[in-house]
C-alpha cells in the first residue's frame, strides 16, 4: 500500500493532483477541499489510499491521515465504494461525519450527491460508532464567525489553486451563489464539488 506521496505539485484539476515523486508523476484523486490547499510548483504531502481493481489501480489523496482513515472506514458499509466515500468527504469533514453518525442525522448524509433518504438510514445503521467520537468543540470554536460562508472560502481557494486570479475566482463564486443558496434553502449543504464544476464552466464562458 502507498501510505503517502511527497513531492512537487506538477498539475491540478478540480479533482486530481499530479505529484512528482522521484521523477514520476503520481495521479492522485482528491476532493476539492484538498485541491484547494495545493499550489502548482510547491511541495505537498498527501496521505493516500490505493484502491485495487481487476482493471485499474487508483490512488486517492487526503490532507491528513485522519481523512484517509475515515475514507477507508466508510467503505466498510455495503454499497459504499471509493467514489461515494470521497464524495462524502467532499461535502463533510471527518468530524462533521462523526457528528452526523453519532446524532443519527440522515439529512446531513443526503446532502452528499448520490445518497438518498433510504441510503442514508442504511449507512447510519451500518456505520454508527465505527468512525469514532468527534473532537470536542470548545471556546471560540463554538462561535459562528462572521464573513463569507465556508463554501465560498473553499470554492475561492480551489479556483485560486487551479491558477485563476483572485478577481476571477470571486466573480465565479458570485455566479454560482444562486445555485448554492437553492441547495441550502432545500435543507442541504452547499455542494462544493458541483459548484466548482459550475464555476469553471462560467469562467470558460467568460474567456
Amino acid at each position: 500500500m502507498i501510505a503517502f506521496v511527497n513531492g512537487a505539485v506538477a498539475a491540478l484539476t478540480p479533482n486530481l493532483a499530479v505529484i512528482e515523486v522521484g521523477g514520476v508523476g503520481m495521479a492522485v484523486h482528491c476532493t476539492p477541499n484538498t485541491i484547494a490547499g495545493l499550489r502548482v510548483g510547491e511541495q505537498a504531502r498527501l496521505a493516500t489510499s490505493l484502491v485495487v481493481r481487476e482493471d485499474s489501480l487508483t490512488l486517492y489523496g487526503f490532507a491528513d491521515d485522519d481523512e484517509r482513515q475515515v475514507f477507508e472506514l466508510l467503505q466498510t458499509a455495503s454499497g459504499v465504494g471509493p467514489r461515494v466515500a470521497q464524495a462524502m468527504l467532499g461535502v463533510h469533514t471527518p468530524d462533521a461525519l462523526r457528528v452526523a453518525f453519532a446524532a443519527g442525522d440522515a439529512k446531513a448524509l443526503t446532502a452528499v450527491p448520490g445518497i438518498g433518504p433510504k441510503g442514508a438510514q442504511k449507512l447510519l445503521l451500518e456505520l454508527k460508532g465505527k468512525l469514532g467520537a468527534p473532537a470536542p468543540v470548545v471556546g471560540a470554536q463554538r462561535a459562528v464567525a462572521s464573513g463569507p460562508a465556508p463554501w465560498t472560502e473553499q470554492l475561492t481557494a480551489a479556483l485560486i489553486g487551479l491558477g485563476y486570479a483572485s478577481r476571477e475566482a470571486e466573480e465565479a463564486v458570485v455566479a454560482v451563489t444562486p445555485q448554492a443558496e437553492a441547495a441550502i434553502a432545500a435543507g442541504g449543504a452547499a455542494p462544493v464539488p458541483q459548484l466548482l464544476r459550475a464555476a469553471l464552466q462560467s469562467l470558460n464562458r467568460a474567456r
